[in-house]
């Protein structure tokens, strides 16, 4: 593995590992590692000594895992194998690892809010719906995902008009050297895989569109006009970064389609790809940094509410703070609670057969076609 190849998957760790450790931080000001709270206590002192001990201990964490990589790496170069099989076990550890964190920090939460139920029990409970918030323009056109489409149709115009010049074996994997790990035999099935990959990852896209624009309503009960306002906000910028995200993938599957007929120096191959990562993982971060969960670090000029209503308290369909199960609530998708972006009512039955779709479309397309 070259120390060029190592060095941009350690710039893709850094900011994964920065995203983990500042989470709480961009997450809505009426929620803390999972809990529902007042926003007034959010800024109290008790709340930001966990915040800082959540980042000190997913930092320490951070550390240990980007050293356990950088080391390991070292001892088994040139075993690109083996390197594959390290990053895959460190990343898997640093998952496993950092939600028990999270776990930790979620009980003391609860404790924390079970200790302060007298005082928080006083406010008056609300859900909010903002009557006006639907006439909204919540989202980009879906048209902007045409873009996309039209480069899946060049991509399979090229495929087709050069089908002479590919070899009569396609890589179709690469390890980090450049070297080939996986081949495909030349067949109209086999070219076929990244034109039908852009189109099913558009209408994935598409769909992520239509769930930040359908997703569940919710507006901060105090500050109904501002959360509103905030809300919109987020959702278009979310819908521009998906939009702009789709047509990336799409012309990264091009130019691996053009790998195929041309002669393409592997190093490019690799790295173009990472790039990309790169780029959609510094996005994501920018994005929850200057907007939050919800809108919340949006600057809105807003009257203020004087604390005596907060939103109602729907803890009990949070399990585990993440995992939202409520029979009772048509909603499929809603904001997450502890994180940016959405999830699902794991109580909907379609939200579970949208899933499963998902996986099995994307398992068996590259399975249908030999891929």
């Amino acid at each position: 593995m070259s120390q060029t190849v190592i060095l941009m998957i350690g710039l893709i760790l850094i900011p994964v590992f920065l995203s983990t450790m500042f989470i709480p931080y961009w997450t809505r000001k009426t929620e803390s590692f999972g809990v529902s709270i007042p926003e007034e206590f959010y800024g109290s002192s008790i709340l930001k000594k966990l915040r800082k001990k959540y980042v000190y201990r997913t930092g320490i964490l951070s550390v240990i895992t980007g050293g356990a990589y950088v080391y390991g790496s070292s001892l088994l170069e040139g075993n690109e194998q083996a390197i594959s099989t390290l990053i895959a076990i460190v990343t898997g550890m640093y998952i496993i690892i950092s939600f028990l964190v999270y776990l930790v920090f979620h009980q003391k939460m609860k404790q924390l809010k079970k200790e302060q139920e007298g005082t928080w029990t006083k406010k008056s409970q609300l859900v909010v719906i903002h009557t006006n918030f639907r006439q909204q323009k919540l989202t980009y056109s879906n048209f902007w995902f045409s873009i996309s489409f039209f480069i899946a149709i060049i991509t399979l115009f090229i495929a087709l008009q050069n089908y002479q010049q590919i070899p009569e074996r396609i890589p179709m994997q690469y390890d980090f050297s450049g070297e080939v790990t996986n081949w495909a035999t030349k067949s109209y099935r086999s070219i076929l895989i990244m034109p039908l990959m852009q189109v099913y990852l558009t209408l994935l896209f598409l769909l992520v569109n239509v769930i930040i624009a359908k997703a569940k309503q919710q507006v901060n009960a105090e500050n109904p006009e501002e959360s509103m306002q905030k809300n919109v906000i987020f959702r278009r910028r979310w819908s521009a970064f998906i939009i702009i995200t789709g047509i990336g993938l799409s012309l990264l599957f091009l130019f691996i389609q053009l790998t195929f007929i041309y002669s393409i120096p592997t190093q490019l191959i690799t790295i173009i790809p990472l790039l990309y990562s790169f780029g959609v993982i510094i996005g994501t971060i920018w994005l929850a940094i200057t907007t939050g969960q919800g809108g919340s670090r949006v600057t809105a000029k807003s009257k203020t509410g004087d604390g005596t209503i907060i939103d109602r308290d729907d803890d009990q369909y949070w399990k585990l703070g993440i995992f939202y199960f409520n029979k009772n609530d048509p909603a499929i998708f809603l904001e997450k609670r502890f994180g940016v972006g959405w999830t699902n009512n794991w109580a909907h039955p379609l939200s579970w057969i949208i899933i499963i779709g998902i996986i099995l479309l994307a398992i068996g397309i590259p399975y249908l076609l030999g891929a």
